[in-house]
């Protein structure tokens, strides 16, 4: 301790705020050098499920805390809470958001550990003006006739939230005029039934819906944000996903959607750089004379028996495509078929001019992956690196797998064959 006591202020602080605040403030026994530190702490994080303590006492605790923490700038309020914690104790300790003038709160309910659904007070989206970082997780959410009011706020995150439905939503975004970063879990009983996101200063969005989650197709998401820079979606729903404008500012992209028609949302990334793809076919997958002329980046998922022709149809429409990577997060239907090798009519623009590493996760050594590593490998001008990586527990197979590859024809001189 006499060691870590020599330290200065600054970094004793840095400590301190990664904590939990009991032991924050437990710490002002330790000297007088110590006594009135803790006070200085820019983040409190509250923890009523640490160390098992009584909730009458962890109540009366954070409002001591508060009371006595005077540090000029409190940056961070993080409360994790279950057991009985209600909208009385929250509003009174998003008080102190509003008088510090905090800039990021936290709230994260367990419903593992509570007994009720805690619903948040109308304060927190109409008094708290000054937060630039909200982030909720497993709370209900009230309508009321009073604007939201989150001028500053640059980024939000939504887990678990009951609403009280689809208009709401979009009344809660609208208020959000400097939002950059929004996440959205999605729950079942979210009462929402289309999610609107049209938000001109968005940067980065991601939206997890739930897989439990059906109704024919119809609920989904509409999204309106032409500034957006990274796009993740995962929706393994049958409902439906609209953009209305596209995104030409947009880097990378995830898409992993069970949807049958998938194309509106490729077509309005056909800026990206960085693209995660898991489509279920590759039919209508985007219109024919769509090129990805800054696609650098791609990473395919193969759980669809069609995977190969979506691959080829990438290949041929990215012409600056540098790395590709093959994987099975998925995994096949026992019922489908092997995916059908066509050799297409002319050899990409990629494979000739950009094209330098291949990784291939769970390579089984089928024909058709023969097939198309033995094309890339013959007409890969400019590859460096090719690593296969087989899921086979068979040492005899495997051996099989690597004199294969090592036999095949390369173009490129300087390629190097792994084999993992």
């Amino acid at each position: 301790m006499d060691l870590i006591s020599q330290l200065p202020d600054a970094v004793l602080l840095v400590i301190l705020s990664l904590l939990p605040a009991k032991e924050v403030v437990a710490t002002m026994v330790l000297s007088k050098r110590w006594q009135f530190l803790w006070m200085l702490v820019p983040r409190l994080v509250y923890d009523d499920n640490y160390q098992n303590i009584e909730y009458g006492r962890f109540s009366r605790f954070v409002d001591r805390s508060l009371l006595l923490h005077e540090a000029p700038t409190l940056k961070t309020l993080h409360f994790k809470l279950g057991q009985i914690s209600g909208a009385v104790d929250i509003g009174v300790w998003t008080k102190a958001v509003l008088k510090r003038c905090v800039p990021e709160l936290i709230i994260e309910i367990d419903f593992s550990s509570s007994t009720n659904s805690v619903i948040l007070p109308r304060s927190l989206y109409t008094c708290c003006t000054m937060l630039v970082t909200l982030k909720l997780n497993s709370v209900i959410l009230v309508d009321f006739p009073s604007p939201v009011s989150f001028p500053f706020l640059k980024e939000m995150s939504l887990e678990s939230i009951k609403y009280p439905g689809d208009e709401f939503f979009k009344r809660l975004l609208s208020s959000c005029h400097v939002l950059e970063d929004l996440v959205v879990m999605q729950c079942v009983e979210d009462n929402v039934t289309v999610f609107t996101v049209r938000v001109p200063s968005l940067k980065k969005f991601c939206m997890h819906k739930s897989v439990d989650k059906h109704r024919d197709g119809a609920d989904g998401f509409v999204i309106d944000a032409p500034s957006l820079e990274s796009l993740e979606i995962l929706d393994n729903t049958d409902g439906f996903c609209v953009i209305e404008n596209e995104m030409p500012n947009i880097v990378t992209a995830d898409v992993d959607v069970t949807h049958s028609h998938s194309g509106n949302i490729l077509t309005s990334i056909i800026s990206v750089k960085n693209l995660y793809l898991c489509l279920p076919t590759a039919e209508d997958a985007y219109p024919v004379g769509s090129v990805f002329h800054h696609l650098v980046d791609l990473t395919l998922c193969r759980c669809d028996v069609q995977w190969l022709n979506l691959l080829m149809r990438l290949l041929g429409d990215s012409p600056k495509l540098r790395a590709l990577r093959l994987d099975q997060y998925h995994g096949f239907q026992a019922h489908e078929p092997s995916p059908c090798w066509i050799k297409p009519s002319s050899i990409p623009e990629c494979l000739s001019s950009s094209f330098e590493t291949l990784e291939w996760e769970a390579y089984e050594g089928t024909e058709e992956e023969k097939e198309l590593v033995g094309y890339i490998l013959r007409n890969g001008s400019c590859l460096k690196k090719v690593t296969v990586s087989s899921k086979s527990t068979d040492s005899d197979k495997k051996l099989e797998m690597i004199k294969e590859l090592t036999l095949s024809i390369r173009r490129s001189s300087t390629c190097q064959l792994v084999f993992d």
